[in-house]
């Protein structure tokens, strides 16, 4: 019995496929499937059920990788350990970031971060919150940068900064005339919104107090993952959409006129960074967050009045 052997083991329960675990470990289906024999024939036990499919583990099987995945994980700890000893910061941080978030925050941090911390190596893939928490689960992830709460108890969320929510409107809604807005000013059926599964779409929704299945009006549906189609969409075709805080810095001077604030207390979203609570990389974990902290705009740190997190 090896490493290599219970870290296939653990691939192929979570992808239920030889393929795609031999692909995630790197290596031919046959070797990894010759591996796995090899060890059951060590045990004298039938890790998994090949008669099925997806496989499946068998009931002594299930043990087995639950035993395994505490293994590695201690295995993983002895590494830290040793980098900790050393002052050693290096090594991958696989992250995952939402899209709302990705295209305003990432331009901050990336290039400094990488120069500050040049043995740490990023990964960082864009994906909805709750495939976030899926591959942190999996252990396909280091850390995710989301903008909601999880009730999952084997993870943790560190709070990096709150951004308030902005409307931007059309010339043509009386909301233009408006120096602030409340919510129930919105109109639904003038409100463009992220297509399902956004956690930023469920804020605005809870902001707005639109149910899941409210009825619109409208003939035309659209459904966007693009925070910029959704601003283009009102400058074309008029209505309202919600911009966060990050996004509406970027904006150009003349897209600006068209922003207008919410009023006290001003709506927002807490982002935070989300890990598993026996990760090992807690190193390289509290250096990302100094690093994002360290070169967010300071306008994200100067709020002194109170807001409603949604």
């Amino acid at each position: 019995m090896n490493i290599q052997q219970l870290e296939y083991i653990v691939a192929i329960d979570n992808y239920r496929h030889f393929v795609h675990a031999a692909e995630h470990c790197n290596v031919t289906q046959p070797t990894l499937s010759m591996m796995i024999r090899k060890l059951e024939e060590e045990l004298s036990v039938k890790i998994f059920d090949r008669t099925k499919q997806p496989i499946v583990p068998t009931a002594i099987g299930r043990q087995i990788i639950d035993q395994a995945k505490v293994i590695l994980l201690e295995a993983s700890r002895m590494n830290e350990i040793a980098k900790h000893f050393n002052g050693d910061l290096s090594g991958e941080l696989r992250i995952g970031i939402i899209p709302t978030i990705a295209p305003y925050l990432l331009p901050h941090f990336v290039n400094p971060f990488v120069s500050n911390y040049p043995e740490i190596k990023l990964h960082v893939s864009e994906m909805i919150t709750e495939r976030i928490i899926h591959e942190l689960k999996l252990g396909n992830l280091d850390a995710g940068i989301i903008a909601s709460t999880t009730e999952e108890s084997s993870l943790q969320e560190i709070p990096l900064y709150k951004e308030r929510f902005y409307a931007f409107v059309s010339r043509n809604t009386d909301l233009y005339a408006k120096q602030y807005i409340l919510p129930a000013d919105i109109e639904p059926n003038d409100l463009w919104l992220l297509e399902e599964g956004h956690c930023f779409r469920t804020q605005i929704q809870r902001l707005c107090e639109l149910s899941r299945n409210s009825q619109f009006g409208s003939s035309f549906s659209y459904r966007s993952g693009s925070i910029e189609t959704l601003i283009r969409m009102v400058e074309r075709n008029g209505g309202i959409t919600i911009l966060p805080e990050m996004a509406v810095m970027e904006l150009s001077d003349e897209r600006k006129k068209h922003i207008r604030n919410f009023r006290f207390p001003e709506p927002a979203r807490e982002v935070c960074l989300i890990v598993n609570r026996e990760q090992m990389k807690t190193r390289l974990i509290d250096a990302l967050k100094t690093g994002i902290i360290s070169f967010l705009p300071p306008e994200i740190f100067q709020k002194e009045i109170e807001m409603r997190v949604l």
